[in-house]
């Protein structure tokens, strides 16, 4: 199999690797029939911009590669516009994929919708906190 140079650069060299200590939102996504797993640290600022992402992925050259380069894709994005990456965002900086290895991209499409859940499951968690809170020292 061969692989584009973006590909095997992106997978020995990643850009992006690594975990955000008290990330705004974490994410995890595996495919069950090959085994990869992808996992995304987020930083979000208070206006819903991506500060940062980091990954931590187990897996084959190309779910490495599409990980980092999706950190890219989202990075200084709103959370909105990062919900629109899609797979020709990906294919576009990859170049060729072969078709038994678009499941890196689907993993990574997966993973930032699963972050930004996470996100706002924690931004529900900290109102309601703020609102027992007030109402506590009523």
């Amino acid at each position: 199999m061969i692989y584009s140079k973006t590909i095997l650069d992106r997978f020995q060299n990643p850009r992006n690797a690594g975990k955000i200590p008290k990330a705004s939102a974490v994410g995890e996504a595996n495919n069950a029939s090959c085994g990869d797993k992808v996992k995304l640290f987020l930083k979000i600022s208070d206006t819903g911009i991506i500060e940062i992402a980091k990954f931590q992925a187990f897996g084959c050259s190309a779910t490495i590669a599409a990980s980092d380069i999706l950190c890219d894709l989202i990075k200084g994005k709103t959370i909105d516009d990062s919900l629109k990456v899609s797979n020709y965002d990906f294919l576009k900086i990859l170049g060729d994929l072969p078709a038994h290895k678009m499941h890196s991209i689907i993993l990574a499409e997966e993973v930032i919708r699963v972050s930004i859940e996470d996100y706002y499951k924690r931004k529900e968690r900290e109102t309601r906190a703020q609102m027992r809170k007030n109402n506590a020292s009523i």
